[in-house]
């Protein structure tokens, strides 16, 4: 039931405090709240419990430091960047160690969140002079248009506990590089590597009052109406819930922010029976299975045409048994625990509704009570029917459910039926399918013979009630900024002395 957990190389990265104006702070009433290891239950330590009057302070050094932080040169930004990613890849091992302790996954993927969070650092630092304005032939002679790219102002980002490292420096890298403040709310389920992060900005050179982490759990809804409610917070950035994205978006709507929303998914994943099979069953694995299934972009539905639905489960399965269930930083670990017994309950609940209607559980499909009561075995369930929960319900958990199908048409109608639309992924080796199903299919984005498709470079995000806005590429920082146009007049005069 418990595990040693590897020591800091450099112990000062632990952090129990909030970072406001370049301090590290209490909340103003006194109170925190325990942070728990989900593999033990074990407290980790102790993170203050902010309120509404905290995330004001916060609110309040942002807008202060926004004057002179905008006038900053992009060049400017671009190093302060660039030193704050050199300082994650000095320090990603501790960081991974952070990751695990207070989110489960084993080191083996803690590790590479490190890198993937430090890369959106590296990415926005070469993005920052390059947030080109343009100049426009106007229509009305003698004058001359051009369009300016300004920072946005003070931005809220409020991000999840599946990503403690990567969420945050994916909304932070874009708006400092495009010159704005923020006000970061940590996930109160993992708060510790988000203030490793702050602790590495003051030794980046970034000045008091542009980085903010506040931190908060019962309190949550309170701290995040502070900042939606807020006039002087000009956008807001939030990674999490479909829900809880509505209830920030009628929030907002009172201060008319610049939003931008990446909410829940329920990826459909689709092996026709042209794939590459091998490389089917190791895009599921990777899809499904990262992170114990805890992604917004993890496979939730596997649709598996007939002709190879048996080789596929087969394969799958064998592939399945391979895995090794534990504590993060055992050595061979390849699935850590569930973040708590809310997930527990929610997977197991989706697991049994599948057999009540006729699922048949090939491996898998128990707790691991042994290990932990946030433990549930990996498990996949063929002869899936859309009745079941899971073709509806995003699970967020190790469970893959196979649903055969016949049709193209057939299957693009049914990965189309869900309110959400986020990532789907398809396997083909049939170039005209690729197009036609990869046009069809109404999500944001599309893995196309591959299970992975996050990286810094290309745009996240999606449609229906998957959000809007982007993070990530060369659009990202766009999210962060507004154009302003600027007409001159009278500039059609001939040359003097003519």
């Amino acid at each position: 039931m418990g595990h040693s957990v590897p020591p800091l190389n450099d112990p000062s990265l632990f952090k129990q405090q909030a970072f406001i104006n370049g301090k590290w702070v209490d909340a103003k009433s006194g109170q925190t709240f325990d942070v728990y290891d989900p593999a033990t239950h074990k407290a980790i330590g102790k993170m203050p419990e902010m309120s509404r009057e905290d995330a004001q302070l916060a609110i309040d050094a942002a807008a202060a430091a926004f004057p002179s932080f905008r006038k900053t040169t992009a060049r400017e930004r671009s190093k302060m960047l660039r030193k704050w990613y050199d300082l994650m890849v000095e320090n990603a091992e501790d960081i991974a160690k952070l990751i695990t302790w207070e989110n489960g996954k084993p080191m083996a993927d803690a590790k590479g969140e490190a890198t993937y969070a430090a890369n959106f650092f590296e990415w926005f630092s070469e993005e920052a002079p390059r947030a080109y304005g343009d100049t426009i032939s106007a229509t009305v002679a003698g004058n001359r248009v051009f369009t300016l790219k300004e920072p946005v102002g003070v931005c809220g980002l409020i991000t999840p506990w599946n990503f403690p490292a990567a969420m945050i420096t994916r909304k932070i890298g874009p708006a400092l590089a495009a010159g704005c403040t923020v006000v970061a709310k940590s996930p109160g389920e993992t708060p510790f590597t988000a203030a490793a992060l702050a602790e590495l900005s003051v030794r980046a050179g970034i000045p008091p009052g542009v980085v903010n982490i506040i931190t908060a759990m019962k309190n949550t809804p309170e701290v995040g109406e502070a900042i939606t409610s807020s006039d002087i917070v000009k956008k807001v950035s939030f990674t999490g819930s479909t829900g809880v994205g509505k209830l920030l978006m009628k929030q907002s709507a009172d201060t008319l922010k610049k939003l931008s929303f990446e909410l829940g998914g329920n990826a459909p994943f689709i092996v026709f029976d042209d794939a590459d099979l091998d490389v089917a069953v190791n895009g599921a694995i990777a899809s499904k299975f990262r992170s114990s299934g805890q992604t917004c972009v993890c496979a939730n539905r596997l649709y598996v045409q007939r002709g190879i639905y048996d080789k596929f489960a087969e394969a799958f399965v064998a592939k399945v048994k391979d895995f090794k269930v534990g504590h993060g930083y055992d050595e061979g670990v390849t699935h850590g625990p569930l973040i708590h017994d809310r997930a527990v309950s929610k997977v197991e609940a989706h697991v049994q509704d599948a057999v009540k209607q006729g699922g048949k559980v090939l491996i898998g499909g128990q707790k691991l009570p042994d290990l932990g009561d946030n433990f549930f075995q990996p498990t996949v369930i063929r002869d899936m029917t859309s009745d079941m929960a899971l073709a509806h319900e995003e699970t967020f958990g190790p469970v893959a459910g196979l649903f055969p199908f016949d049709t193209e048409a057939e299957v693009v109608k049914l990965a189309n039926d869900a309110d959400v639309g986020l990532a789907g992924y398809f396997f083909s080796r049939d170039i005209q399918r690729v197009y036609r199903v990869a046009e069809a299919l109404e999500v944001g984005m599309v893995g196309v013979n591959t299970g992975l498709i996050s990286d810094p470079a290309a745009p996240f995000g999606g449609v229906k009630q998957s959000g809007f806005g982007r993070e990530g590429s060369k659009i990202g920082i766009d999210e962060y900024m507004v154009t302003k146009m600027v007409t001159l007049g009278g500039m059609g005069q001939p040359l003097q002395g003519e």
